[in-house]
């Protein structure tokens, strides 16, 4: 067998294995977020409780967690329309009187439409200090192309600005080029075709990709390239070369853009895991980072919180449930473990 035929056979058996993985059809198995529609949902029980909650002498906050920890976004929408409807009051206004603190913010976090949480935090890193090339990076390389539009629509008609703009104004170097590549959601849809030689042809590029005039090829690799062909470019830049890409990001580039094009390439490889990195990397501080903490579990609560759980257990020995219950205090911390769910033994 030559050594082309070898390469090849391996990359043809490595991509019917990836095919495999269970933990990506979400579409066969449903969903594999920790939060569902609730089944029994009455949006006239809710508002009933909700108020009773707050219009006591005390404010019971289980009850307020008990009911939006266990609502889907969109019924939690429906509740806070009815809670107007009924009432005359904004909910969210209500419950921001009624509570402080981190327990206020995740509450306000949890009634947010998902595009209105996502542009405000996108907005809070791109104008805030050191976080563009992480919280940016986070929101704009795994929302899904609907998501990443709605988005960047609430961003403009909220701040009055394109974040375009923002990011062109508050960043810079190959770092600007990567986040206003990726807000132009260009990414090359999936076509169910495999193209090896395109493959081939991008490692190529890399690898040659050396002299400060070439970072417009990491850019448009890293930006345009569907995610299942960038998947495949990561796993055969390593057969072909030796070591991982990432060992060639770290020599080729510093700083932001080396954390901005390794975070991407951890997004590309392995998103649950990536996210299962970023909250071991929230509660490891010496004062957990509750806005990363409440920021990723709400937005993959719907989605995929129990792949990121599977893959937290795996690489670090321990339960995010359990990691959330050592490092999380106060009322907060029942949030969280509530949109967290169980334990993973």
């Amino acid at each position: 067998m030559s050594v082309t035929h070898g390469r090849m056979g391996l990359s043809l058996t490595q991509e019917i294995l990836s095919h495999l993985g269970l933990a990506n059809k979400t579409a066969a198995w449903g969903t594999l977020g920790t939060l569902r529609t609730f089944l029994s949902f009455s949006v006239d029980k809710d508002v009933q409780r909700l108020l009773k909650a707050i219009a006591g002498q005390g404010v019971d906050r289980i009850a307020i967690l008990d009911v939006l920890t266990n609502r889907s976004r969109e019924q939690r929408q429906l509740i806070s329309r009815a809670f107007h409807e009924r009432t005359q009051q904004d909910l969210l206004k209500s419950l921001q009187a009624a509570l402080s603190g981190n327990l206020e913010r995740i509450v306000v976090a949890l009634l947010q439409p998902a595009a209105h949480l996502d542009a405000r935090e996108l907005r809070t890193a791109l104008k805030g200090s050191g976080s563009a090339e992480d919280v940016a990076l986070e929101i704009l390389a795994t929302r899904t192309p609907p998501q990443l539009q709605e988005c960047l629509a609430v961003y403009k008609h909220n701040f009055q600005v394109d974040a375009a703009e923002d990011i062109k104004s508050e960043t810079r170097g190959i770092l600007r080029d990567l986040l206003l590549a990726l807000a132009k959601g260009g990414r090359e849809a999936y076509t169910g075709i495999i193209d090896y030689n395109l493959a081939a042809q991008d490692i190529q590029a890399l690898k040659q990709a050396e002299g400060p005039s070439t970072e417009r090829t990491w850019v448009l690799v890293f930006t345009q390239r569907n995610p299942e062909h960038l998947v495949r470019v990561l796993n055969q830049y390593q057969w072909y070369t030796g070591h991982e890409l990432e060992k060639t990001v770290r020599a080729r580039f510093h700083g932001a853009a080396c954390v901005a094009l390794l975070n991407l390439a951890s997004v590309i490889r392995n998103t649950p895991l990536y996210f299962a990195d970023k909250l071991h990397q929230a509660l490891q501080e010496t004062e957990p980072n509750y806005q990363a903490l409440m920021r990723i579990l709400i937005s993959r609560s719907e989605t995929d919180l129990l792949s990121i759980r599977a893959e937290f257990r795996k690489k670090f020995g321990k339960s995010l449930y359990s990691s959330l219950q050592d490092a999380v205090k106060g009322d907060c911390r029942l949030a969280l473990l509530a949109l967290c769910r169980a334990e993973d033994l």
